[in-house]
Order: structure tokens, then sequence, then C-alpha cells
């Protein structure tokens, strides 16, 4: 009985197991959907922490940027002041320019009967004039677009300009205080010899007669004067020097007694001359101060322009 124990044990052992295995499966097939719906994921395994670049700050600026950006923010109204200041010098030079453009103009259409009787190459001075003030008036806009723009090369070329009006201008008028006694005695000459040569006609007699006329003189030094001219010999006295032309006749014009209560007794070189000694000093005075505003505008475009060298500033 003992030695069949083992094989029923062995045998029952398998028949248990065979319909745990069929009664498994037939519920696993009969259990419902939902039932089998397969539950949660489980979690995994914790994922690392994602570690993100830091952000880096870019680095702080040299302490030579600084100063120098500092300086650069110091300076910039200074250049805007120097700029502003060289614009009305500049207006004001283009002004002069156009003042000496109009007074060549004018002398040479009324003045020119005067600047005759100077000398014998006088009459370019209003050229002379027109040609100044017209360089004046370009150099001057010139100044005024070289300001605006900034340009350090165009504000060096403008004060150059200066420097070169400046001495013009005080060489002449040096010249013209040392050599004011050539200046008259070279108009005594020219108007001696103009009316020794005086025929009524030419440019020269026109002058004389218009001089004669306008400052109510007869004469170099006065109305006798005439008669060592060959004019007077045929004509007389030249009416431009009646104090009435509609009460001179002309035969009181050829006796010096008679003419002498009907024309002018002052002489025509010292009211010249006395007008030039009184207004000398003011001449003078106006012809050096302008020449010394150069001064002005020539430090204030090199400064300018050494600013913006130094600095690297540029006009927005």
């Amino acid at each position: 009985m003992r030695s069949h124990c083992p094989a029923l044990l062995g045998f029952f052992s398998r028949s248990t197991a065979r319909y745990t295995h069929a009664h498994g499966l037939a519920g696993a097939l009969t259990r419902p959907l939902a039932a089998r719906a397969p539950g949660p994921p489980r979690p995994g395994p914790p994922l690392p922490p994602s570690r993100a670049p830091a952000r880096r700050l870019p680095p702080p600026p040299p302490p030579e940027l600084c100063s120098m950006a500092s300086r650069r923010m110091e300076t910039k109204p200074v250049i805007t002041c120097l700029k502003t200041l060289l614009i009305i010098y500049s207006f004001v030079f283009w002004i002069t320019g156009v003042i000496l453009l109009a007074v060549g103009v004018w002398g040479k259409l009324t003045l020119g009967t005067y600047i005759s009787l100077i000398a014998e190459n006088s009459t370019n001075a209003p050229y002379v004039l027109i040609g100044t003030g017209t360089t004046i008036v370009v150099f001057g806009l010139f100044g005024c677009f070289a300001t605006c723009r900034g340009s350090p090369w165009m504000l060096k070329l403008y004060a150059m300009f200066l420097s070169l009006v400046f001495l013009a201008e005080l060489v002449a008028g040096i010249s013209g205080f040392v050599f004011r006694h050539e200046i008259k005695d070279t108009f005594l000459r020219t108007y001696t010899d103009a009316m020794q040569n005086y025929n009524g006609n030419d440019e020269r007699s026109r002058a004389v007669d218009h001089v004669q006329r306008s400052l109510s003189c007869c004469g170099v030094q006065n109305y006798t004067n005439w008669s060592t001219s060959p004019y007077f010999l045929d004509h007389g006295i030249p009416p431009s020097c009646c104090m009435n032309e509609t009460d001179c006749n002309p035969q009181d014009l050829h006796n010096l007694t008679v003419a002498a209560t009907k024309v002018n007794q002052k002489g025509c070189y010292d009211l010249v001359t006395s007008f030039m000694e009184t207004n000398m000093g003011i001449i003078a005075g106006v012809a050096f101060g302008i020449a010394f505003s150069q001064l002005i505008g020539m430090l204030l475009a090199c400064c300018l322009s050494r600013f913006i060298t130094a600095n690297q500033y540029e006009m927005v």
C-alpha cells in the first residue's frame, strides 16, 4: 500500500495542475474586458533634473572705455557750443563779404571819377573789392557747411583761409597808414596833371568836374591854379567851379578878378586831404578791427577741429 502512495500523489498533483490551468484560462477568457484593462503604469525610476546652461552676463566694460565714454559725454556740449559760435561767426563773415561786394559795385558805378584821380592804376580798386567780397562770400558759406558737417579737414582749410585774409587785411591797413603821405602826394600829382590836360570831354576832365561840383571846390589849392592850364587860355575857368552855373558867363570866367566872385574859393586838394586826415583814425580802427576779427574765426575753427578729431565726434 505504501509502495503505491508516491505514484498516487504524483498523479493527483498532475491532475490538479491541469484543472487549475484549464479553469484559469477559461476564467481569463470569460472575464469582462474592463476587468482585463491594464492598470496605471508603474512609475519608473525618477528622471534626473534637467540641467539647462546658465545664462552668462556680459563682462563689464574696461575702465578705459568707461572713462572715454564719460569724456565724450562731457565734451559733446562743448563741441555743440563751438559749432554754434562758429556758425554765427561764419554768417557775420559772409555778411562782410556781401558788404564788400556791394561797396565794390557801388564804387565802380559812382566813385570811378574820384578813384581815377588818385593814381594811374587805381581804377582797378572796385574790381579788387568785388573780387575780395565774392571770395569772402564763397568761403563764408564754406565755413557754415564745414561747421555743420563737422569735418576736421574742412575746418582746417577754413582756418587757413581766415589766416590769409587776416594777413592780407593787416598788410593793407599798415601800408595805407604808413604810406598815407604818399597817397596824398599821388593825388596832388594826378589832380594837377588832370587840370593841365583838361579839355572838358575825356574821363579825367569829367572826373575833375565831378569833384569840383560835389565838393564845391575849384583847382588844386584855389581857383587861380587854373590860370596855368591851356584850357584857361581859350575857355577860362571851367563852369564846374561856379557857385551857381546859371550866373556864370564865359566872359567872367576869363578874368580872375571877376571870377573870384563867381567861383568857389577853396581848393579840392585841401578838402580831400583834410577828410583823409580827419577820418584816418576811424578808417584804420575799422580796418584793424575787421582784420583781428579773423583771429576769432581761426581760433574757433581750430578748436572745433581738434575736439572733433580727439573725441571722434560726428554730427548725426
